[in-house]
């Protein structure tokens, strides 16, 4: 293409009856190179944080398999990923001047030609969204660990699963994970990461709280050391280990490791062993059982069960029943369609254990059930029920 000259830009200025005071002296003269095809580049918008953590040297990677929608992860958020698409075609301009950079140099007050590199009429846009995890669990869940004895950990076909495939599988991001398999209690084994089945885990406990109770330590000052040395023959030194800082607090005093042990989740796993064996409990005498099932000096309360048992006030007597929020789905829709199939009116009180997960960045429980659920009057109590019929 033949190169413009000073002279043919002012005609076509006087014939777009445009005044050159009014526009900045420098011309831009485009013309399409000859790569300039269009799909060979994406555009993706960044919020300033993201920009600065890719300027700092760090990496962006974008998560998921082939049937799922991709994620982007940096360090510690995930971000849903949509195309977002535009009116006006975005022209990529190697070495493009801004306004502000023509001012600043005054030299540059004459036509500057501009070969296109590319184009696009869509870029990609992030949205902040909740880690996808609840695969995590469902993965280690497929072998849990039984301990050294058990003949099925030899024999299994279920893959096991290392830190570097945990993070090409799991939807979200390196320290989100990271953050998960403490809450989940996982533990490594020989290089994989492994849930504890959960009546190994229960035997566990016990060996813990019996020796507690035969040493008489205080609950919140159970020293490390000799724990492995009486219970090393028995189980795992590791396994010990892993028993105390799953439900203890860690600290040292005078240079020696002690565990704080923690009432409210060695409570919550009695009740769990004692109501997985039952559909559903007479309330009272489950609240009877439990008491003396815990460890002495320990208290059992029902809120220790938030998100794991749900009492049925309805029912005469009063039942309690194992319902736990790690069960249900992840998706909002599904989650609030799955909870209404099992309660059909709930009050906030009850519901909220249930939903709390769900929570976005600043939202609160209310403004799920809003979105969600439908509220009306029950005997002076505020109840929510399904905006849709429930098949």
């Amino acid at each position: 293409a033949a190169m413009r000259s000073r002279a043919e830009v002012d005609v076509t200025l006087q014939t777009a009856k445009l005044n050159p005071a009014e526009l900045l002296p420098a011309v831009h003269c485009l013309s399409f190179g000859p790569q300039a095809g269009g799909g060979e580049c994406c555009l993706l918008q960044l919020e300033p944080g993201l920009c600065a953590e890719l300027e700092a040297g760090h990496s962006l990677v974008i998560r998921g398999e082939k049937d799922e929608h991709a994620v982007l992860c940096s360090k510690d958020k995930t971000y849903d990923m949509k195309i977002a698409d535009t009116s006006n075609m975005l022209l990529f301009v190697p070495g493009c001047k801004t306004p502000e950079e023509l001012n600043a140099d005054p030299a540059s007050c004459n036509i500057i030609h501009s070969q296109i590199a590319g184009f696009s009429n869509n870029y990609w846009e992030l949205r902040r969204c909740r880690p996808k995890l609840k695969k995590l669990r469902k993965l280690l869940m497929e072998d849990p660990y039984d301990g050294p004895d058990s003949q099925k950990d030899q024999t299994s076909t279920f893959s096991k699963y290392t830190t570097e495939d945990l993070l090409s599988l799991i939807q979200a991001s390196e320290e989100e994970i990271f953050h998960q398999l403490q809450v989940i209690d996982a533990c490594k084994i020989e290089g994989y990461w492994r849930i504890l089945n959960f009546d190994y885990e229960m035997k566990l406990l016990n060996h813990v709280t019996q020796l507690i109770d035969s040493e008489s330590w205080p609950l919140s000052k159970v020293p490390l050391c000799p724990c492995l040395e009486e219970l090393g023959s028995l189980e795992p030194r590791e396994m010990v280990e892993h028993i105390l800082v799953s439900y203890g607090r860690k600290y040292v005093d005078a240079g020696e490791v002690f565990f704080e042990m923690r009432e409210d989740k060695i409570c919550r796993a009695i009740a769990q062993m004692l109501l997985q064996n039952a559909v559903k409990f007479n309330l009272s005498e489950f609240e009877e059982v439990w008491q003396q099932s815990v460890p002495e000096g320990m208290t059992t309360r029902l809120d220790q069960l938030q998100g794991l048992a749900l009492v049925d006030k309805s029912s005469r007597p009063e039942t309690i029943f194992l319902l736990k929020v790690e069960d249900l789905p992840e998706d909002n829709q599904e989650r609030f369609n799955s909870l209404f199939g099992i309660r059909e009116k709930w009050t906030e009180v009850d519901i909220t254990p249930y939903i709390q997960d769900l929570c976005a960045e600043k939202q609160t429980v209310g403004a799920l059930l809003t979105k969600y659920a439908r509220s009306s009057m029950l005997n002076g109590v505020k109840v929510y029920n399904s905006r849709r019929p429930i098949s």
